[in-house]
């Protein structure tokens, strides 16, 4: 029995998730579908675009990410504190990026002159609004059903374009959130798209190795974005500085972090990139990982992941 995202999630917990949705009717979300002759490679861009746009928007920053054939995969990370300083005017204006909004808010955001009780109740529809953009149902909301409503018009077609709800697992570890990630990152490698991590294109790790995100084309290209006039919020950073406090980025170096990539890239595909060096990367020496546990977690990330949770949650579910 499947559960509500709210008994999945939890910031008491971690504020990091790794989600991804996958495609139905063998359809293809992007790439060259072999049975049919069609190209869908421009879908591709489609996701970039809207989740960086949609990150811009809400509290939730982007770790990682990889857009496959016919599914794509985040890492991301809530952050509420984002929205804690912000005005009720400026949440109407990032919600009004995406949505319409009832008639009184239109109008108050106008200048027209509201009484008491409009007001207030401006004021109640603007604190759901700041909840919502912190929630990570409603961001994929915003994700999914935007890409499914293109891709049908597209494939002049009408029903589910997704397979079902988006999947969420929450990475409620350091090893858990690099696993991730590098699993992340290293998609299209296992699945012989590319060769190296600078060559995988769509991928969060190309996009930090090569900055190319084009702002005004990812707006363009949208059909519901509204009066978009926010920074463009840049992929989640790596502090390079770790402490006992509170990390704001992700709690690793850049630079060691790419040395693990390419090395667990190696080790995945040990015929494409050399042989495996013999000693580890400085990350995983900090960190006290296992050599092999760390290969199983980052090349079956999902399966394992699965085996050692879905278990248990279904187990759960069944006792509740």
């Amino acid at each position: 029995m499947t559960r509500p995202r709210k008994s999945l999630i939890s910031l008491v917990d971690t504020p990091y998730y790794h989600i991804g949705s996958r495609c139905v009717r063998r359809s293809f979300l992007c790439g060259q579908d072999k049975l049919s002759g069609r190209c869908y490679e421009h879908r591709r861009q489609w996701i970039v675009d809207r989740v960086r746009l949609l990150s811009s928007v809400f509290a939730i920053d982007i770790g990682s990410y990889a857009i496959m054939s016919n599914h794509y995969h985040l890492v991301v990370k809530l952050d509420p504190d984002q929205l804690t300083t912000l005005s009720n005017d400026d949440i109407i204006n990032r919600w009004l990026c995406l949505f319409k909004g009832p008639i009184l808010v239109q109008r108050y955001r106008a200048g027209e002159a509201l009484s008491i009780a409009e007001r207030d109740t401006v004021s109640s529809i603007v604190d759901v609004w700041r909840e919502r953009l912190a929630n990570i149902s409603w961001f994929m909301k915003c994700l999914n059903q935007t890409i499914a409503r293109q891709a049908n018009l597209e494939d002049n077609c009408t029903g589910h374009f997704w397979e079902s709800r988006f999947k969420s697992q929450a990475l409620t570890s350091e090893e858990a959130l690099l696993s991730c990630m590098a699993y992340v990152d290293l998609n299209p490698i296992r699945a012989a798209m590319a060769i190296t991590p600078e060559q995988s294109d769509y991928t969060s790790i190309q996009e930090r190795i090569k900055p190319k995100f084009s702002l005004q084309n990812a707006i363009a290209s949208q059909t519901d974005i509204y009066d978009f006039e926010l920074a463009l919020k840049p992929l989640l950073h790596f502090d390079d500085v770790i402490n006992d406090q509170n990390q704001n980025g992700i709690p690793f170096s850049f630079t060691d972090y790419l040395q693990l990539v390419d090395w667990t890239g190696r080790a995945i595909v040990d015929n494409k990139r050399g042989s495996i060096p013999d000693d580890l990367p400085p990350i995983l020496q900090r960190l006290n990982l296992d050599t092999k546990r760390w290969l199983s977690n980052a090349t079956q990330f999902e399966a394992l992941h699965y085996q050692r949770f879905g278990k248990r949650r279904a187990h759960l579910a069944n006792t509740a």
